[in-house]
């Protein structure tokens, strides 16, 4: 569920990749190598495409195999030979979103690579995440859109009742997972990585069983990711107490469920549960809903996205237990005050969805064979992922990526990682901005946000001493979104008046987490807002609302250089 389409890797410290390992031609290069399109870190081989017919590209292999360094060559024709003595390069435990970046990233700079895998190929987002809940929020999203007799009408159309077969929704989601993990099984075999089946587990320095197989690396990445959290008091039976795992089965539409957590995977399924005719109750245990968006965006939100729906709501309470339906009787939800610990309310619905975030998928790896010892479940990292001991030493030759360190929990931030991290592997020293980092929330309309919220950007003022400015601008104001009858929504900007650096930028409207990438990738590459207003936008395009943000910022300083890391 929480995950955007974007890949963030540079920031202003990044070493720049050109040395001799890669010293070819660019354009031999971007022909042999299929490049950048991905969905939630997902190359375009995986879904089938390539760059070239396979006759061309092997008589190019072949007339360039004897100028290109081997380790490039290697890498372009399959896996690479290994180091001496191992028998990988690089050895990644985990074929989800992060693992898979960082095993194409390996293949392609000459590193023999496998993956190991215990479950199944695509990890938390390809198969109980990212990419079946975009295959529900685009059933809901039509389906809203049916339903809304004003809206149609505003465009002089008539529709009859819009209903829905749900059997064929949940088709929809499964066979859209099960395509994206056969093709991205498909593109790392083709590329060369071998695929290990079994559970991981580390023996000792570059050491690692899979089933009763063991291996060596030079090098090794943990990528196991996450599985939902479920706090105490919760009977989770997987039919009328569930988590977004079941949810994602779609095995029916209660007639009222009760969502606990009001994050990105709660909301979205509200979107999908609502649009589909279900009444939603969110329980959530902090004073105000949506807590880690920006304040003034989640007030927007709210009044948008649950106001006005068939969804109440319980803030600043825990459900302290939640008995699955049985014999007749319903689910029933006790709630207790967060402060006082006293009970406040039962609740009796159909069913609930446990959506109080994910825990790290850590246990079993033998970290305690090397001497690490985790921190809530989760791999302690320092900022170049390199795994720390108990004793505060780095693991030599060991990494962590993606929730499994639980630095930021999105799909595209493993992808990044894992690709950061095979970077310092092959020697070049590269540092993730996780500032630059976008994140969205895919409702509708959708929410997007990077870089600090304006309480953060605020307490950050404060201790270094500068001010910040606030710039917003309105969808109402757009020309392409009035042409929708989609003029609900703003996008903000928050930065320093002084140098003009981006601190953070957060949008609420129709296509926000397209329209976030922009201003991600500003920050990632330092570039300050007196040179980015210059840039010219389309028109008419909603790419105008981030167009007239930065026009909107007052800037003081007249010159622009690179934003210091």
């Amino acid at each position: 569920m929480q995950s955007s389409i974007s890949l963030s890797l540079s920031s202003p410290s990044t070493i720049c990749r050109s040395d001799s390992s890669a010293a070819v031609s660019n354009a031999n290069v971007n022909l042999l190598t299929p490049r950048s399109l991905r969905f939630c870190g997902i190359r375009r081989e995986a879904f089938g495409f390539k760059s070239l017919n396979s006759s061309l590209s092997t008589r190019l292999q072949a007339s360039n195999a004897t100028r290109r360094p081997n380790r490039i060559a290697a890498s372009l024709a399959g896996n690479g030979a290994p180091s001496n003595g191992f028998d990988y390069d690089l050895v990644i435990i985990g074929a989800g979103v992060g693992g898979h970046g960082a095993a194409l990233h390996a293949v392609e700079k000459g590193l023999k690579t496998a993956i190991i895998e215990g479950d199944v190929v695509g990890g938390t987002c390809v198969n109980r995440g990212c990419v079946p809940s975009k295959a529900l929020l685009a059933v809901s999203g039509r389906m809203r859109e049916l339903q809304n007799e004003h809206h149609m009408k505003s465009f002089g159309l008539q529709v009859a009742a819009a209903g829905y077969d749900r059997q064929g929704v949940a088709d929809h989601a499964n066979n859209l997972a099960s395509k994206i993990r056969s093709n991205l099984t498909n593109s790392m075999k083709a590329l060369g990585v071998d695929i290990l089946t079994g559970f991981g587990t580390i023996l000792g320095p570059q050491k690692v069983k899979y089933g009763d197989t063991v291996i060596t690396a030079k090098d090794i990445i943990i990528a196991t990711g996450s599985v939902p959290l479920v706090p105490k008091g919760i009977e989770v039976d997987g039919k009328t107490v569930i988590t977004s795992d079941h949810a994602l089965k779609l095995e029916f539409v209660p007639q009222w469920i009760a969502i606990v957590g009001s994050g990105y995977i709660g909301l979205e399924f509200s979107d999908v549960y609502t649009a589909l005719g279900s009444e939603v109750t969110f329980v959530e245990a902090l004073d105000q809903l949506m807590p880690g968006f920006d304040p003034e965006i989640g007030k927007l939100a709210q009044r948008v996205l649950i106001n006005p729906r068939k969804i109440d709501y319980h803030t600043g309470v825990f459900a302290s237990k939640i008995t699955p339906a049985k014999d007749g009787k319903p689910v029933t939800i006790e709630l207790i005050d967060a402060k006082t610990k006293e009970l406040k309310d039962t609740l009796e619905v159909d069913a609930a969805l446990i959506a109080t975030g994910r825990a790290p998928f850590t246990k079993g790896l033998g970290l305690e064979n090397i001497n690490v010892q985790t921190q809530r479940g989760f791999v302690p990292v320092d900022g170049r992922m390199r795994v720390i001991g108990a004793s505060g030493e780095l693991v030599p030759h060991l990494y962590c990526i993606g929730d499994a360190n639980g630095k930021m929990m999105l799909a595209h931030a493993a992808s990044a990682q894992g690709i950061s991290v095979v970077e310092q592997v092959i020697g070049k020293d590269h540092v993730l901005n996780h500032l630059s980092i976008p994140a969205a929330c895919f409702t509708h309309p959708e929410i997007s946000m990077v870089g600090l919220t304006e309480p953060q950007a605020r307490e950050k003022a404060e201790k270094e001493g500068f001010e910040i400015g606030i710039a917003k601008t309105s969808f109402k104001a757009n020309t392409k979104a009035l042409a929708e009858n989609e003029g609900e929504g703003i996008a903000k900007l928050i930065y320093r008046p002084d140098n003009g650096e981006i601190l953070g930028v957060h949008i609420f409207g129709m296509h926000a987490a397209d329209l976030i990438h922009e201003t991600s990738n500003a920050i990632a590459m330092g570039t300050r807002i007196q040179d980015i207003k210059y840039a010219v936008h389309a028109h008419p395009t909603l790419s105008e609302v981030i167009d007239e943000l930065f026009k909107a910022a007052k800037v003081k300083a007249n010159t622009s250089s690179p934003v210091a890391a």
